[in-house]
């Protein structure tokens, strides 16, 4: 790789172990990619939350100790002090109110809480959101993000036009140290141009047909770049948010062109580049072969949970579920759960929504991720969703049973306690 002076002298431990150790890993990461060069970034969003058992395996109660080693690769310890560029913490593995819930322990809250207050002391923002461009985060088109977390990044990559890969908890550590990220992949013009055109030629009206386009895309199109035709509908962002990380985690696509909606190009010659795509369609068997993948792992139809924001819901989105809840009932034996950013809740609470969904039984959580920490109820067994992405990880990491239907068809399944979804 080429580096500049100021790379040289971060590798060469002018700056600190720290930042050394963590150029290092980047120098290491750009040749294994083939990256030539390294590229400014002053926004970062990664992973820094501790387990007990990750504690109790490196046999240390520092968290300096453990990401030096874990994240960072370091056989010699390090102190963080404090990151070099903007950076936040992404969702977490557990919600800290509610952990009695699940099955974590005062011992995971009190690690969780000591987390939180490191986090700050190093200056990462502890958004603790998969959405954290609904919370103040929000990269500019054509800026140098390097974030991990899927559908986040799809979501800035697409919608927004920033630029980044999908990173992983090394990489961010050390982009955070360092304020540096290898220029490859979706940093280059050359990566983000379409690779796939897809006719959609049934309606996407609602965030359930956009959930099942993009579990569709993902599937078929796995890790390249679709460019969509064919939308009649202008979707709002929840939509798009929802087609991305569907897209995401069926098949790992990190950027989508529509094109005059979406940032980068206004016409599908702007948005191929040049390529000659494989061109496909999506039509009515298509979106029904999606539906029944979706719930191929749904038998029984008596639900116990239903788990609403995923990713995170926004303010628009639990305005709908309080609308949906009031003067109802969700039905005794069923936890009804709906997860949001702390900012999102507290603005919820603000507008009354909170107090609406806690007195039809349900509950608004915070900083975490259902999928990510397998956090769900105690003793749960079937659950519904309006996340593909739920959909698809949960019932894969816990053995749940899973139903994938709209917002009004999960508050329904709430209320009965019975799934009657249908396409």
């Amino acid at each position: 790789m080429i580096l500049t002076d100021e790379e040289k002298a971060m590798l060469d431990g002018q700056e600190g172990l720290a930042v050394q150790k963590a150029m290092e890993i980047l120098v290491h990461y750009g040749e294994a990619l083939g990256a030539e060069r390294l590229v400014d970034t002053r926004n970062v969003g990664g992973y820094l939350i501790a387990r007990k058992d990750q504690m109790k395996q490196a046999n240390t109660d520092s968290f300096d100790t453990l990401f030096s080693q874990l994240n960072i690769d370091s056989d010699e310890p390090f102190e963080f002090g404090r990151v070099k560029v903007p950076s936040c913490q992404f969702e977490t593995d557990m919600e800290p109110d509610y952990y009695r819930l699940s099955d974590r322990t005062e011992e995971d809250k009190i690690l969780y809480e000591r987390n939180m207050d490191w986090l700050r002391k190093i200056g990462v923002k502890p958004m603790c959101t998969c959405t954290p461009y609904q919370v103040g985060n929000v990269p500019v088109r054509g800026e140098h993000c390097a974030w991990m977390e899927s559908s986040a990044v799809v979501y800035i990559n697409s919608v927004l036009g920033a630029r980044t890969n999908c990173e992983g908890t090394e990489s961010t550590t050390a982009a955070m140290l360092t304020g540096k990220i290898p220029y490859w992949g979706y940093h280059c013009d050359e990566h983000r141009r379409g690779t796939h055109l897809i006719r959609v030629e049934t309606p996407v009206l609602t965030q359930k047909d956009w959930g099942l386009l993009g579990y569709w895309v993902g599937k078929i199109v796995q890790d390249k770049v679709p460019v969509l035709t064919g939308i009649d509908r202008l979707p709002v962002r929840d939509m798009l948010k929802h087609f991305g990380a569907a897209a995401a985690s069926a098949g790992g696509i990190e950027m989508y062109h529509i094109p005059g909606i979406t940032a980068d190009a206004h016409t599908v010659e702007e948005a191929l580049g040049g390529n000659h795509p494989v061109e496909l369609k999506f039509g009515p068997e298509e979106k029904r072969w999606a539906y029944e993948l979706l719930n191929s792992c749904g038998t029984n139809t008596d639900v116990d949970f239903v788990m609403l924001g995923c990713p995170h819901y926004s303010i628009d989105q639990v305005e709908e579920v309080a609308r949906l809840v009031e003067g109802r009932h969700i039905k005794d034996g069923v936890a009804f759960w709906v997860f949001v950013p702390q900012s999102i809740r507290d603005l919820a609470v603000r507008c009354g929504y909170v107090d609406i969904i806690e007195k039809a039984g349900g509950l608004v959580m915070r900083d975490c991720c259902p999928a990510l920490g397998q956090f769900k109820p105690k003793g749960a067994h079937v659950m519904a969703t309006d996340s593909g992405k739920q959909a698809h990880y949960l019932p894969n990491f816990t053995g749940i049973e899973s139903w994938y239907g709209s917002v009004e068809e999960c508050v329904e399944a709430a209320v009965t306690g019975h799934w009657g979804g249908e396409l």
